[in-house]
């Protein structure tokens, strides 16, 4: 057998192994059990900081109601506002002030609502992501036994293709399987491609001098486009 009809045989089982990995990697179960486990991974620092978030805004919120009380207690001052007026004051100065402190005190209180409710849908937020927590790891264990058994299934299919394919590469040249590796890792798939009218089957690019000489000499070539493997169809 040559060497272009022992990678032939290689890449056809090879891709029955490509198929299995694809599916492995596509599958519910594995979609499933990753989903889960990225949760989890993250869920600790989300809650932690969804708890931090809540804590910062009730402090702010307890400073504002000290703001707030620190000056509505400034009101106290113009309780004896009569007494001053019938000695002459200028009502106008106590009713500026008055307003000005009253406009103050409403903008505070709209301030501590608006926090008040943030702390609330933090709250809330940090509990509805506590439940979802705690939801997810009893999916967990559940995903994750399936995806063993899922997983165990198709290791055992792959090993019964890799077993053929590592008697498949005693007859290939181990430069050329050396690179048939490298290639297959970038995921370049067909590796080996037939030329059709001087040119790669795959991408269309001529081949160059060099490489139509070995072609015609039954070699093997590169395509200097897409870099696959091509032979003499």
């Amino acid at each position: 057998m040559s060497q272009v009809e022992q990678l032939l045989k290689y890449q056809e089982e090879d891709a029955k192994l490509l198929q299995i990995e694809r599916e492995a990697a596509n599958s519910e179960e594995r979609k499933n059990y990753s989903i889960a486990k990225n949760f989890l991974t993250k869920a600790p620092e989300k809650l932690e900081a969804l708890d931090a978030k809540a804590r910062e805004i009730g402090s702010l919120a307890k400073e504002l109601e000290e703001k707030y009380k620190e000056i509505a207690e400034t009101l106290n001052d113009f309780d004896n506002v009569d007494e001053l007026i019938d000695g002459g004051a200028d009502i106008s100065f106590y009713k500026k002030n008055v307003l000005q402190i009253s406009e103050r005190l409403k903008a505070i209180k709209a301030e501590i609502n608006a926090i008040t409710k943030a702390v609330k849908d933090a709250d809330e937020e940090y509990q509805a992501m506590k439940k979802k927590t705690i939801s997810v790891q009893k999916q967990y264990e559940e995903y994750r036994k399936v995806y063993s058994q899922y997983k165990e299934q198709k290791m055992a299919e792959m090993k019964t293709v890799q077993t053929e394919l590592d008697k498949l590469a005693k007859g290939i040249d181990g430069e050329v399987m050396k690179n048939y590796q490298i290639k297959r890792s970038e995921r370049i798939f067909p590796i080996l491609c037939g030329v059709v009218n001087g040119r790669c089957s795959k991408c269309g690019t001529e081949l160059s001098l060099a490489g139509k000489e070995k072609i015609a000499v039954g070699r093997v070539t590169e395509c200097d486009n897409c870099h696959r493997f091509l032979y003499k169809g």
